[in-house]
């Protein structure tokens, strides 16, 4: 059986990838895999035949349309981890909505839709959030976010009025439980758990967000990431599933990082179970 050479998928500002995900290339090479790195928006690049893995494409949230067209494009002629369909869904956190519907437990999200204005303040009161984070629903990272209280709730209504000229707004409680317990990423490959880390909060006093330390994820967190795997419905070579505690100890997802997520592969011999998955995923 014939190995395919790997194009892992990158932005014009990081051509060598960032250096968490360049960890996984000495591990691809010892298993004999032909990888590199391929900027996403380059057109000289020539993505047919290959096993393209989609990992610091970090510029897209201002185009995302053009690199979801792109993501098509590539999966006609290629194969694309994490399949299209299931990128053209996660790069919009709009999906939070659908996961919801779908019985999976998820932190509770207000939506200010892009062309139009709400009072965050009013909505913070109506919900009984006396803290809330407003951010944009296509974004990477911690980028265009705010923590926001109440009694200064100005500030986040400027940044929601700025974020809402182009993409819709996001407003969601802040748990308290993300300062202590923490926000708890849930790292899968091929489907199989590799390890958990605790992130640090971003929005107090995180200064990267590689500002995390390795955990034991718990039964229940376990669960509640396989549910939301299982509403993916599809195969997918990596996923990172993000989960906080609401107030009264139940666990729910904060994100599915489907699209380009930092997988910490530092971490727990990460690096080379990711090259294992890829490098099953180049042969079959």
């Amino acid at each position: 059986m014939s190995t395919r050479a790997v194009l892992l998928a990158t932005a014009e500002d990081w051509p060598e990838m960032g250096d968490d995900e360049r960890l996984v290339l000495p591990y691809l090479a010892a298993r004999g895999i032909d990888a590199s790195a391929a900027i996403w928006s380059d057109p000289a690049v020539d993505w047919s035949g290959a096993l393209v893995v989609i990992r610091s494409t970090w510029d897209y949230t201002g185009r995302r349309e053009e690199f979801v067209d792109w993501a098509d494009r590539v999966a006609a002629v290629a194969t694309l981890a994490n399949p299209a369909p299931v990128i053209r869904t996660n790069t919009d956190k709009r999906y939070l909505t659908a996961l919801a519907a779908g019985g999976v437990p998820t932190v509770p999200t207000e939506w200010i839709d892009r062309g139009t204005r709400s009072s965050v303040a009013d909505l913070m009161r109506g919900k009984g959030w006396p803290v809330a984070v407003v951010k944009p629903a296509v974004s990477v990272g911690a980028q265009d976010t705010m923590l926001v209280r109440l009694e200064a709730a100005d500030r986040g209504q400027e940044l929601a009025d700025e974020i809402a000229t182009g993409r819709d707004v996001m407003v969601q409680p802040y748990l308290a439980s993300v300062d202590g317990y923490g926000e708890r990423s849930l790292i899968f490959f091929s489907g199989t758990l590799s390890h958990t880390v605790r992130k640090a909060p971003m929005l107090a006093g995180a200064t990267s967000p590689d500002d995390v330390a390795e955990a034991v994820a718990t039964d229940d967190e376990i669960s509640l990431a396989q549910q939301a795997l299982s509403w993916v419905d599809a195969d997918l070579l990596y996923a990172r599933i993000d989960t906080a505690r609401l107030d009264d100890g139940t666990p729910v997802i904060m994100e599915l990082e489907l699209t380009e997520p930092r997988l910490y592969l530092r971490y727990a011999d990460a690096a080379d179970r990711f090259a294992a998955a890829i490098a099953a995923a180049a042969t079959r």
